[in-house]
Parts: structure tokens; C-alpha cells; sequence
């Protein structure tokens, strides 16, 4: 009796060693292959069951939470959606996340570990942290200015602090809430085939996704070549180019918009924006150095992200003496997002160099405390500083008494360029509209603010698209926008300086 009494003992501990390891293998193992299976909900109902953390534009909320009282219980919302959709994207509990909302799911939903002062406690728990906040770099007079500029046509406008990288305005129209998408109802369902359906594809971020032929915009990175190459070492000499110039190795005459570009100076072809000189100065620099400008400045760089990733902005390498030409004025297979533009004239203001563009200046948890900040970001030189200086001066000329005026600013300096990029079969479509510009304010040491606006409006008579004319008064209301804010903030603080209690204000 005894011996059958230990064997079942025995037997009995063997399986509660057994259950033990499946136990083990279930809970550690396997874990992860569970928590992912699309069977299980509980992941999704725990992801939706507490509020999603807000991002803040302006140290103000742009999105929230609604309690729907439903097994998915809150869904997301958005404040002012179309105007900041090219900043937060969408949080939808049908189709994923998008932009910040996904490259930030981690802090705004309180699954980084970044949030929990006991990471590998919530591990073992599968506890979920309190949702985090994303502060974004955005400047809101700024982000309002451009789209209101735009008004409603195709088109986009980024804006780059040139000295920091932070950027101001990303603006893409036409727009769409990303409200629409936050549920799971049937009109979810319905709003997305609208939008994927829509042919002015309102949910592409024309900003950073889309790229476009830069047109006369480039002919900053070219002068820029020329410059550094030393092909051209004073902007006053005549060019010797002739006007039309005939592509090399082609029957093919390249012509200009107005008369009195032959033989010009590199200042004035700049200022009225010679096609013909600048084809041809582009030949004269080559390929290879024309290119490595291009590349300072940021152009084929596949791996920028602000934190979501950006189109690749390209300058073809494998081109013959022609095709360099066409690719010296902004066209060919030159490709460039507005992004990417406001960074050339952000490289322009800031002396050459090329800051690297952010939109999250810092995490932070529900009550505040810092989680993560930008830090210290890299930057790239695309020109010699004496260059740039010279740069400087022919973007100005551009503004002061070329294509660019409608870009002025009472009381500011302001440098720009304009473009009108050709595309299409045989050229046939509407040029879209470009125009890139600096701002420095009265009272600033350096430029504050650097504009890429680029407008494509299918709807538009041909002969009524041009940079200096559709793109340049939206990149005027943003620069001012800008210097704006800057002198209310010099208000405030004058205003505090001369305030008659002393004493420091003491926040909790």
C-alpha cells in the first residue's frame, strides 16, 4: 500500500513539473506568439482601454480621446485635423497609425518602456503605462499662414528654423480629418475608400512624400557649385552664355521666358532666373561636382527622417552633357521634396551648413516630466561659408528688384528664389509654381525662418502659374508669421522686465 501511495506521489509531482514547464513554455516562450495572434483581443481592447496621449502644438493639444463606452473604448480625436493631418496622421482602430501617430505609438500609447521607472516589473505584470505626450516643434501662427495661403489647391509648404533644424510649418492641401478614421464603424470603412478614392489624394503629405521637379528653385544648388568649383568667382563678369543655348550634343535650343540673358552675370541670370546660363554652367562645373553639392545639401539621402521618413529627393549622377544641362535648371530627372527645398534655402541662411530637420522637440509623460529630447542635431556642409555669404546676397537681389518681390517684408531682410517647374508629356502640363526664401528680422543676428512652397494647380490657365506670383506671397505670410511671434515674444518679455514685483514666479 505504501508503495503505491509513493508512486502516486511520484506520479503526481511528475505532472505538476509537466503543467509547470508548459507553463513556463506558454507564459515565456511563447508569450510573445500569443500576444500577437490575431485571435487574441486582448492586446487591442488594453491598446484602446485607456486614453492615447496627446501631441501638442504650441504647448497645446491638437489630438484627444472619447470615451465611447464601448469594448474598444476610446477613440481618437483631433483638433483643427486638416491643418495639422501632415503632422499628427491618423490613429485609427481599423487601419494602424500614421506619421506621428505612428513613429510616436510607443510614448502616446504608454507602451515605452521609457515611461515606467520599472520596466521589467510591467514586463512581468503586462501592466500598461499612463500615455505619454509628444511636443512637436510646430509653430501654429506659422502652420495657420500657410494653410490659409494655399487655400484649398494643390500644393505644400515645410518651414525650417535655419540654425536649429526645427521645423516651423508642414502644411499639405487638400487636407482631410483624420477623425474620420479614429473608429471602427462602418463609416470608417466608408471615409477611407472616399479618401483612397479621392483623385486629389488628400492623404498624401505633399510635403515630405511627394516630390516634384524643382525648376528654377534649383538653380541655387547650381550657382552654389559654380561658386565653390570656382567656375565662377565674380558675380559681376559676364557668362559667356550665348542665348539660345543649344544642349550639347543635341539639335535642341534651350531658350528663356524674357529677352537680355545672353552673356549675363552670374547676379543678374539669377535675378531673372536665365535658363540658359544656368544649363550651361552646369555643363561647365560637370557632373561630378554639381552632383556632390547636391548631395550636401541633402539630395539622395534615403534615410532622412523627422521622426517618420521622407521621399528621397534625387540628382541623377548618370547623365549625359545634355540631360546635365536640363538637370542644372531644376528639370530631367531632378526630383525634390518641399522639404528638401526648405533646407537648401535654410543651408543658405545659415552659412552653408545644412541642419538636420526635426518635428518632435521632446516626449514627455501625462504629467510633464521630459522622457526624451531632440538633442544635439547633426549638420552638413553644402557650400563654403564664403559662398553662402554670396548666396545671401543673390537671393536678396531676387527679392529687392527681381521675381521675387512679392516675397518683401517691411523691415525685414529676405533672400529668395522662384521657380516654375515644366512636367508632363512634352511639357504639356501646368507648371507647378515654386518659390524658396529666408527671413531675418530687424532686430535678429542670423535668419530665423527658411519657406519651400511649391503649388500645383491642375484647374489653373497655364499662362497664370509662376512662382513669384502664386508661391511667393504664401512663403511671405509664414516668414511673417514667424518674425511675428518672435516680436510678441519680445513684448512678453520686455513686458516682464518691466513688471514691479521682482519676485521669480514659483511653478509646482
Amino acid at each position: 500500500m505504501t508503495r503505491c501511495i509513493k508512486h502516486a506521489a511520484v506520479f503526481c509531482a511528475l505532472l505538476l513539473l509537466a503543467l509547470l514547464v508548459n507553463i513556463t513554455r506558454v507564459q515565456l516562450v511563447q508569450a510573445q506568439r500569443y500576444d500577437d495572434s490575431t485571435a487574441n483581443r486582448r492586446q487591442v481592447i488594453a491598446r484602446y482601454g485607456q486614453p492615447r496621449g496627446a501631441i501638442l502644438v504650441g504647448d497645446r493639444p491638437v489630438t484627444g480621446s472619447t470615451d465611447t463606452g464601448e469594448q474598444l473604448r476610446y477613440e481618437r480625436s483631433y483638433k483643427n485635423g486638416p491643418l495639422y493631418a501632415p503632422v499628427t496622421g491618423f490613429a485609427s482602430q481599423v487601419y494602424g497609425t500614421t506619421f506621428l501617430e505612428h513613429a510616436e505609438d510607443g510614448i502616446l500609447s504608454g507602451t515605452d518602456p521609457l515611461l515606467s521607472p520599472f520596466p521589467l516589473w510591467n514586463d512581468v505584470t503586462r501592466a500598461r503605462n499612463p500615455a505619454g505626450e509628444v511636443v512637436t516643434t510646430i509653430d501654429p501662427a506659422a502652420q495657420l499662414a500657410a494653410y490659409e495661403g494655399l487655400d484649398g489647391r494643390k500644393g505644400a509648404v515645410a518651414a525650417v528654423e535655419p540654425s536649429t533644424g526645427r521645423i516651423l510649418a508642414l502644411v499639405s492641401a487638400p487636407s482631410y480629418d483624420p477623425s474620420v478614421l479614429s473608429g471602427n464603424g462602418r463609416s470608417v470603412e466608408r471615409s477611407w475608400r472616399r479618401l483612397n478614392g479621392d483623385p486629389d489624394k488628400p492623404m498624401l503629405n505633399r510635403a515630405v512624400r511627394q516630390t516634384y521637379p524643382p525648376g528654377s528653385t534649383f538653380k541655387v544648388v547650381t550657382a552654389a557649385a559654380a561658386l565653390d568649383s570656382g567656375v565662377i568667382t565674380d558675380l559681376d563678369e559676364p557668362t559667356r552664355s550665348p542665348d539660345p543655348y543649344r544642349l550639347p550634343g543635341t539639335s535642341t535650343r534651350l531658350t528663356n521666358e524674357g529677352d537680355g540673358c545672353a552673356d549675363v552675370s552670374l547676379r543678374e541670370a539669377f535675378t531673372w532666373s536665365c535658363n540658359t546660363v544656368f544649363a550651361k554652367l552646369g555643363v561647365d562645373v560637370g557632373v561630378a561636382d554639381l552632383a556632390a553639392t547636391a548631395d550636401g545639401f541633402g539630395f539622395n539621402d534615403s534615410e532622412l527622417r523627422i521622426p517618420f521618413s521622407v521621399a528621397r529627393s534625387t540628382f541623377d549622377r548618370h547623365v549625359d552633357k545634355a540631360q546635365l544641362a536640363l538637370s542644372a535648371i531644376g528639370q530631367y530627372n531632378t526630383r525634390a521634396t518641399p522639404l528638401q527645398m526648405a533646407m537648401v534655402a535654410a543651408a543658405v541662411a545659415g552659412g552653408g551648413q545644412v541642419p538636420a530637420p526635426y518635428l518632435v522637440e521632446r516626449t514627455t509623460t501625462g504629467h510633464g516630466t521630459t522622457v526624451k529630447t531632440s538633442g544635439v542635431r547633426e549638420r552638413f556642409r553644402a557650400m563654403h561659408p564664403a559662398t553662402a555669404v554670396r548666396m545671401r546676397e543673390l537671393m536678396r537681389d531676387v527679392v529687392e528688384r527681381g521675381t521675387g518681390r512679392n516675397a518683401a517684408i517691411p523691415g525685414a531682410v529676405v533672400g529668395g528664389k522662384t521657380g516654375t517647374a515644366q512636367h508632363g508629356i512634352g511639357n504639356s502640363g501646368t507648371p507647378y509654381a515654386w518659390f524658396i526664401s529666408w527671413a531675418q528680422g530687424e532686430r535678429d543676428i542670423e535668419p530665423t525662418v527658411a519657406v519651400a512652397v511649391v503649388v500645383e494647380d491642375a484647374s489653373a490657365d497655364r499662362t497664370d502659374i509662376s512662382g513669384g506670383g502664386t508661391a511667393a506671397p504664401i512663403a511671405r505670410a509664414v516668414m511673417e508669421a514667424v518674425l511675428g511671434g518672435e516680436r510678441e515674444d519680445e513684448r512678453e518679455l520686455e513686458k516682464g522686465v518691466r513688471g514691479t514685483d521682482p519676485r521669480p514666479t514659483v511653478r509646482p
